[in-house]
């Protein structure tokens, strides 16, 4: 269906922004406007760097299809970062006359069953949840938008937690139309990032314990949740937590990692986004969406065990709020800079198989060297396509069921 965006929706849109929008999420949202306005359904990826406000953009689309008649679904990756976005869509759509359901494998029986009637009933407006979302038992009323979820024939909006490279964005979401969120929020501030080696443990102790007799607080980042035997040198977030709240008595130290149970996760995220938990020592669980703007230091135990674009997506659950932000990490800002580089250094591993680094075995074309080519034959691609048929789209169909592309590239396949 075509969305009309009237007079009564841009108000109601201002009405909810608890800020002004960059000029990146403005042009973001003119783009996702034109795709809702067509008749044919959208199917666009937003990217940005971490902080950049792509949530806002999510809410602000969901408002346009919300004020067409129609529902909205939000879908995240995890359960602590689905209930964050809950609360916060909550809280921002207070005063519209918009109910936001929250549906998560956690919520069952009775709970569980009520919502799902008010979904299927139309009266709830946005449903925001994890994978639960796409069960046979979900049914909306009128779904026109969903945001990350594929698996309805509506309007759709992927977005990523992190900046994709150009050339990975071409391979992997090539059928796409791709928005980029290339600006931050005002009052962002920038992390400063700081590299320690084992033997400066003390002064790093020292900081984090300045944050929080500051009343701020701080992550602890471990890479493992047990000790393993295979990893003898590499510290587990289990047993550092019970050493970190030997150091810093009086403080409340808590544990966060992906094999605790959903209700205890959530419980100590939300200790922690309340201030009871002042050190949080955790696995990379909190790499994604994790929000909490009095978080001020990440301390990232063996660095060197992630890959760039991981250490700056890590990097980006501090310097939320108003605060300074320290991060013992590496050394630069720019997360679409950082995810060239990490791909240079790692490779995307196999589009068709199970190796998760080096460069794919291509016959013709090197992902990184041949990006500019790849950008061309994809506008080249869909040209052909799209265009009416003329003299040039005749010569190049003539020439490829003719077996032009054989004589000419046939050497490709050698070796």
């Amino acid at each position: 269906m075509a969305f009309a965006i009237t007079d009564r929706t841009r108000d109601v849109v201002k009405r909810i922004l608890p800020f002004p929008l960059t000029g990146a999420q403005k042009r973001v949202l003119r783009e996702i406007a034109d795709d809702m306005r067509s008749s044919h359904p959208m199917n666009r990826l937003v990217q940005g760097d971490v902080g950049s406000g792509k949530t806002m953009v999510a809410l602000l689309s969901m408002v346009v299809a919300l004020e067409n008649g129609v529902q909205a679904a939000f879908m995240a990756p995890t359960e602590i970062l689905a209930e964050q976005h809950y609360l916060t869509f909550r809280r921002l759509l207070a005063r519209c006359p918009y109910r936001v359901e929250l549906l998560t494998s956690t919520k069952k029986g009775k709970e569980r069953a009520a919502a799902l009637a008010r979904l299927a009933a139309g009266e709830a407006q946005i449903a925001v949840g994890t994978h639960a979302l796409i069960q046979e038992a979900v049914a909306f009323r009128r779904l026109g938008l969903a945001v990350v979820d594929k698996g309805y024939d509506v309007d759709v909006l992927v977005m990523t937690a992190t900046p994709i490279p150009r050339n990975l964005a071409l391979t992997a979401y090539g059928d796409l139309d791709v928005s980029v969120v290339d600006e931050k929020p005002p009052g962002r501030t920038p992390v400063r990032t700081l590299v320690r080696p084992a033997s400066d443990r003390r002064e790093v102790l020292d900081l984090v314990r300045r944050e929080v007799t500051a009343g701020r607080q701080a992550f602890v980042v471990y890479p493992l949740v047990e000790e393993s035997e295979k990893l003898e040198d590499v510290k587990a977030a289990t047993e550092a937590a019970a050493e970190w709240q030997a150091a810093l008595p009086g403080m409340t130290v808590g544990l966060l990692h992906g094999r605790l149970k959903g209700a205890e996760k959530e419980a100590v995220m939300g200790a922690f986004t309340k201030g009871e938990i002042q050190v949080l020592v955790a696995t990379t669980v909190v790499e994604v969406g994790v929000d909490v703007p009095n978080a001020t230091v990440m301390v990232i135990e063996h660095a060197e065990r992630y890959g760039l674009a991981q250490l700056h997506q890590l990097r980006g659950r501090v310097g939320r709020g108003g605060g300074a932000s320290l991060d013992v990490m590496s050394a630069t800002e720019d997360g679409f800079v950082i995810a060239e580089k990490d791909l240079e250094i790692r490779g995307p591993g196999d589009f068709f198989g199970t190796r998760q680094w080096g460069m794919p075995a291509f016959r013709v074309g090197h992902l990184i060297r041949d990006r500019d080519l790849l950008e061309r034959a994809r506008t080249e691609a869909f040209r052909w396509v799209e265009e009416p048929p003329g003299e040039g789209a005749a010569a190049l169909r003539d020439f490829l069921e003719k077996g032009g592309w054989e004589r000419r590239f046939g050497l490709a396949r050698v070796g």
